[in-house]
C-alpha cells in the first residue's frame, strides 16, 4: 500500500530539533514513497503553535500523526504530550514519541500521558525505513480506513 497512496496524502508533524534527524527522517519516507506532507516544528512552542494554528500557522493542516522528540529546546515533549492530551481538539491526533531516550521515568511519564508507541530512535537507516513502514501500515492505512469506515 505504501506505493499506492490512498486518498490524500497523510499529513505528519515531526517534533525534532536536530536538523540531521530530520534529514534522515525526510529521506527515509522518500524512500519508503511513503505519500505525505512532512511538517516540522524545532521546539516546543512552534508545535503547539502549528497544532492550535496561531500566528503563521494560521493555516496549518490537522496532523494525521505526530512524531515526537521528548528532549527539545524551549518545551519539552512531556509537556508538548500533557498539552495535547489536555486539549479536546488535539487529544485525539496519535502521537508516537521517537526519541533516543531509553530511561524508564520517560517510557512510563509517555504513557501517562497517552502516547500511542514509544519508540527508541533506530540507529540505523534500515531499521528507521521499517518503522517508518510500520508506522504508514498500522497508524496511517488501518487507523484511517477504520476512521471513514460507516457506523
Amino acid at each position: 500500500m505504501l506505493n499506492q497512496p490512498v486518498g490524500r496524502p497523510v499529513d505528519l508533524l515531526l517534533i525534532e530539533d536536530d536538523p540531521d534527524d530530520v534529514w534522515e527522517t525526510q529521506q527515509t519516507l522518500n524512500e519508503a514513497k511513503f505519500t505525505n506532507n512532512l511538517h516540522v516544528a524545532i521546539d516546543g512552542e512552534e508545535a503547539m503553535a502549528f497544532l492550535r494554528r496561531e500566528g503563521r500557522y494560521s493555516e496549518a493542516p490537522r496532523p494525521d500523526l505526530i512524531l515526537l522528540d521528548l528532549n527539545l529546546p524551549k518545551r519539552d515533549g512531556r509537556e508538548i504530550l500533557a498539552d495535547i492530551q489536555a486539549d479536546a481538539a488535539l487529544s485525539s491526533i496519535p502521537v508516537v514519541v521517537l526519541t533516543t531516550s531509553r530511561a524508564e521515568e520517560d517510557i512510563l511519564c509517555a504513557r501517562d500521558l497517552n502516547c500511542h508507541s514509544y519508540i527508541s530512535k533506530p540507529v540505523r537507516i534500515d531499521h528507521l525505513l521499517m518503522l517508518i513502514r510500520s508506522l504508514d501500515d498500522f497508524w496511517i492505512t488501518i487507523t484511517r480506513h477504520a476512521a471513514d469506515a460507516p457506523g
